[in-house]
């Protein structure tokens, strides 16, 4: 089996934590110049635009040299680019390093905040922030936490090893727990392992329960409750990392999270920079054994949950203080 050739390093360094985009040209194709492949690939840039970009030598080689619109089309070439970022508003809660040597960083994440760029989130994220903040451009994300949640997630500072820590994910071997505040249900057997099949579709915003092998386990413990309030402190523990696992199990328990916009039902989205009410949900504890030096680690957020420390405040304005 033939390995495959690894791609040649970006030319253009990194704009506010973010990579330029790399675009490699198909083997096969009508198009005789590069513009003529870009213009039909990035066609949803707007009119004019692409063509604009070539005027500015904003398309480079793997030399860093600016790639003429009527150089000939070369397949397998490589191009890059820096794209557009879109306007965000600044989320205005810190990051905060927890634990940071030679090859990892974890930080405890606020509410708001997603950890790598995706869709209109891209500066505003976990990842871009910490390149920037710590002066580390190759640093990466071992895993995702939603952007709604807040707690601990785990960066790689060497590409080379990001793959080691990428599969203590995948293959189950690191101790997740979470909080969370939600309705108390007296009549609710506490603890409890939810097991399921939770199907998530691209382009629809919540997952759903269906049908066959259960592909998600999460135990349910009670940590403690405030009767008079209605509410209750949940222990989360995942034994599988499906998308949105955990708000999926307590809303199916009739215990939806307090703050959650998608479950039990899809609420209508709150403008740009409403950081009120946010999602009551916490990754508390992570731990593994560092797969290259072999330690063992034990992290545990600082975080509380709004809802629970002080509801007023988190009912009426939000929990801006995280």
């Amino acid at each position: 089996m033939r390995r495959r050739t690894p791609p040649p390093p970006s030319p253009l360094p990194q704009r506010d934590g973010i990579d330029a985009v790399r675009v490699r040209l198909p083997a096969d194709g009508p198009w005789s110049t590069v513009r003529e492949h870009l213009v039909e690939r990035l066609s949803g840039a707007g009119a004019g635009v692409v063509e604009g970009m070539f005027d500015a030598g904003a398309f480079v080689g793997a030399d860093g040299r600016p790639v003429a619109g009527d150089a000939p089309y070369e397949p397998g070439m490589f191009v890059w680019f820096h794209r557009e970022l879109p306007a965000e508003v600044p989320v205005p809660f810190p990051l905060e390093v927890v634990y940071r040597d030679e090859h990892v960083v974890v930080v405890d994440k606020p509410h708001f905040l997603a950890t790598t760029p995706r869709g209109g989130h891209v500066t505003q994220t976990a990842l871009a922030r910490l390149r920037r903040e710590l002066g580390l451009s190759q640093l990466g994300a071992a895993h995702r936490l939603d952007r709604l949640t807040a707690g601990l997630v785990l960066f790689t500072v060497r590409p080379e090893e990001r793959g080691a820590y990428q599969r203590l994910f995948a293959d189950r071997r690191v101790g997740k727990e979470y909080e969370a505040v939600a309705p108390y249900d007296p009549s609710l057997a506490l603890p409890r392992t939810v097991r399921s099949r939770i199907l998530k579709e691209r382009g629809v915003l919540a997952a759903r329960e269906v049908d066959g092998e259960p592909n998600a386990v999460t135990r349910v413990e009670l940590l403690g409750r405030r009767p008079e309030r209605g509410l209750a402190q949940y222990r989360l523990v995942p034994g599988t990392g499906q998308t949105h696992q955990l708000r999926v199990h307590m809303s199916a328990l009739g215990v939806p999270i307090l703050g959650d916009p998608l479950y039990p039902e899809v609420a209508a989205p709150v403008p740009a920079g409403d950081f009120r009410r946010p999602l009551q949900l916490l990754a508390r504890e992570l731990a593994f054994t560092d797969p290259v030096t072999g330690r063992e680690h034990r992290f545990r957020s600082g975080r509380s949950l709004g809802a629970w420390t002080a509801y007023e405040d988190w009912a009426a304005f939000g929990d801006g203080r995280q």
